[in-house]
């Protein structure tokens, strides 16, 4: 990570911090940076995601930011770094906040588990539960951008056609599957280890897992994918954004056509194209 790169921060849950003090922390945030981008999770608890539209609402403010994600748990925690890394660039925060959406669908995000029977976030058949059920069957799963699931062995996952960085976070399951098999199929041009998030085992079912995520890591590729996307004006915020939602207001554009040059730009200039 760039050492210019700012840092993120971390806002309390309700049962560890005052709404007095979670006022308090988000008023200095405006004030020393002008708008804030909050990202949190769709698993988050109903009075965490409470206190942060309190927060928003009790302070009137309309530069702050909140992004409901339903990813992983490592993919968010790589969104959130893709968004510090555009954070230093010339875009404006609504484009930075509506990048979010963009940037998702370009992070391959999954896990090794050593069994679906409690994985209720991707679609599982009937007979991969019942194969769950068979000592030393593994599966691996992609829950973004499109859900898969493969018994380990009998198939393979689909992985991106760009050149990417793999981050993975070891769970209590011992496996060579991804650096044997999942690197050299996805063609994977690094790799970084991560720390197990907390809520992992919970999103995927169990904590006999290995999880994963494929994702862009140079900034002068993420400004290229998103300088690529015809800017729009929020016809309630009025500030610049890409896409057809405002990460500030979620309004809608009233007609939202041609949003972007499509992803070709991934097969062009700096970037690297899968067998390129």
């Amino acid at each position: 990570m760039d050492q210019h790169t700012p840092t993120a921060a971390l806002l309390a849950a309700p049962q560890d911090q005052p709404l007095e003090a979670a006022l308090a922390d988000m008023t200095v945030l405006l004030e020393q940076h002008g708008s804030v981008i909050a990202i949190y999770p769709s698993t988050i608890g109903l009075a965490h995601e409470r206190r942060l539209h309190t927060v928003r609402s009790v302070l009137e403010s309309n530069r702050i930011a909140l992004l409901k994600l339903d990813l992983p748990p490592l993919a968010i925690g790589v969104l959130v770094r893709q968004l510090r890394q555009l954070s230093i660039c010339d875009f404006g925060a609504g484009i930075v906040a509506s990048a979010a959406r963009l940037l998702s669908h370009y992070i391959y995000a999954g896990a090794q588990l050593n069994s679906v029977a409690r994985l209720d976030r991707v679609p599982v058949s009937l007979k991969s539960h019942a194969k769950s059920w068979v000592p030393g069957s593994q599966f691996g799963v992609l829950a973004n951008p499109r859900p898969e699931l493969i018994r380990i062995g009998t198939g393979q996952l689909s992985g991106p056609d760009f050149a990417t960085r793999l981050v993975v976070a070891k769970g209590q399951l011992q496996s060579e599957w991804i650096s044997e098999t999942l690197i050299p199929q996805w063609r994977t041009q690094s790799l970084e280890e991560n720390d197990l998030p907390a809520d992992s085992p919970g999103w995927w079912g169990t904590g006999k897992l290995i999880e994963f995520a494929a994702f862009l890591p140079d900034i002068s590729i993420l400004y290229q994918l998103v300088s690529s996307v015809r800017r729009e004006v929020c016809t309630w915020c009025g500030i610049d954004i890409i896409g057809d939602r405002c990460g500030f207001c979620s309004a809608l554009l009233a007609a939202a056509e041609g949003q972007g040059r499509d992803s070709r730009v991934l097969n062009h200039g700096t970037v690297a194209h899968r067998g390129s």
